[in-house]
């Protein structure tokens, strides 16, 4: 309780109108304000829709070890003011920040590191706002009693740790400010600056990187290969059954356990249909590749990609190529293409921080932690400024870092 505001866990998206939700998110969200809009949240992946998805296929459950505990804030006639997407975990998988070592070390000493609380979008490795705030009047009580209500629910269900990962910066700089540990990480991104097409995109680029993507993106589409993009309306049942085959094959050999369900790729292009962009690649009738995208107010998000034949620079072509031309088209401002990869650097695509906070109940672990943390800041602002070198665009051209 905080005056008339109160605080409220619920296990899950069911629970939550999905109108109020999204009213939150469509706020927080960092964009311009003309695109805001309280039916929409700009960032894709902090909708009511996307959230549900993940509980309701079987992605993201209690048996999967991730238990639904959101956090709610609501004023004296239950008007939701603030929320939280947040997960009670018995395990560090589908994460992409991580803390297995924290947990190891913990556990050396006689600690139990699991449960822990996890704010964040399962399986998502892109930024977003975590804290999601409706506007108005209240808005700042509505935060803290918000943040309160995540400490507070840490302590009650025994979780040994409070971890908000890939919070927008302006979040990140609040939860610091509020005792939370803070980590960055990095990532590749495309920035679109301006380009009238791809063409223009590559005119930008070194003599010798613009020559290499013109090659790949010839060779990824020889002996017969087609390339399809797929959006609103056109996307059917047999593409998601398509793909799903792909996302299994691919998950396996790299995770050993792919995350999502096949109900859950229905159940997003049923919700989210024109929010969703599938580059496919076809070859003798029969599709061999694709990738998942979603399309957000102002970026496009790559998010998974398989494929069940080899072909030289097809997953090139279908994730990024694809993915920037497409971009250009709807003059939207970047492209997120995932975690990692380094190789992306070479393509256009440049390198940024990342964030996550992170609040440890026991003070021998935090400290262990804070000064882990020192020195991996410093190693990323050095990998950071070594990346930003080696950018492929002409000299005279260079854009100024992210």
């Amino acid at each position: 309780m905080n005056g008339s505001l109160t605080v409220r866990v619920v296990g899950s998206m069911r629970e939550i109108a999905a109108s109020a939700w999204d009213a939150c998110a469509a706020q927080t969200a960092p964009c311009p304000v003309a695109v805001k809009s309280e039916k929409a949240p700009p960032n894709p992946f902090v909708s009511h829709a996307f959230l549900l998805a993940c509980e309701s296929s079987g992605s993201a459950i209690a048996r999967t070890g991730w238990a639904g505990s959101h956090v709610l804030v609501e004023d004296e006639g239950g008007a939701l003011l603030a929320a939280a997407p947040c997960y009670l975990k018995s395990h560090s998988m589908g994460e992409y920040v991580f803390d297995w070592s924290w947990a190891e070390a913990f556990e050396r000493v006689g600690g139990a590191y699991y449960p822990k609380l996890q704010v964040c979008v399962p399986f998502t490795p892109v930024q977003g706002p975590r804290l999601l705030l409706a506007s108005g009047e209240r808005a700042e009580a509505a935060r803290q009693t918000l943040l309160a209500g995540l400490k507070s629910l840490r302590a009650r269900a025994g979780a040994s740790s409070l971890h908000v990962t890939f919070p927008v910066r302006e979040q990140w700089e609040v939860l610091g400010a509020e005792g939370f540990l803070r980590r960055t990480g990095r990532q590749f991104h495309f920035f679109n600056r301006g380009y009238a097409d791809f063409d223009g995109f590559l005119a930008s680029l070194a003599s010798r990187k613009r020559k290499m993507i013109r090659r790949e993106r010839q060779e990824a589409v020889r002996n017969g290969i087609e390339i399809l993009r797929l959006s609103g309306s056109d996307l059917k049942q047999e593409h998601w059954d398509a793909f799903f085959a792909f996302y299994m094959d691919t998950g396996s050999r790299k995770w050993g356990r792919p995350y999502l369900t096949r109900e859950f790729f229905s159940m997003i292009g049923e919700a989210m249909a024109d929010r969703i962009l599938l580059v496919m690649a076809k070859r003798n009738g029969r599709w061999i590749a694709g990738a998942l995208n979603f399309i957000g107010a102002d970026a496009l998000y790559g998010r998974n990609w398989g494929c069940v034949e080899e072909a030289p620079f097809l997953h090139f072509e279908v994730c990024y190529y694809q993915a920037i031309e497409f971009a250009l088209e709807r003059r939207l401002a970047r492209v997120e293409a995932g975690a990692q990869g380094e190789h992306k650097l070479a393509r256009g695509y440049e390198p940024v921080e990342t964030y996550s906070a992170h609040d440890i109940a026991d003070k021998r672990l935090e400290r262990a932690v804070a000064d882990f943390l020192r020195h991996e800041r410093s190693h990323n602002e050095e990998a950071l400024e070594v990346y930003a070198e080696h950018v492929p665009f002409r000299r005279d051209l260079a854009p100024p870092r992210p």
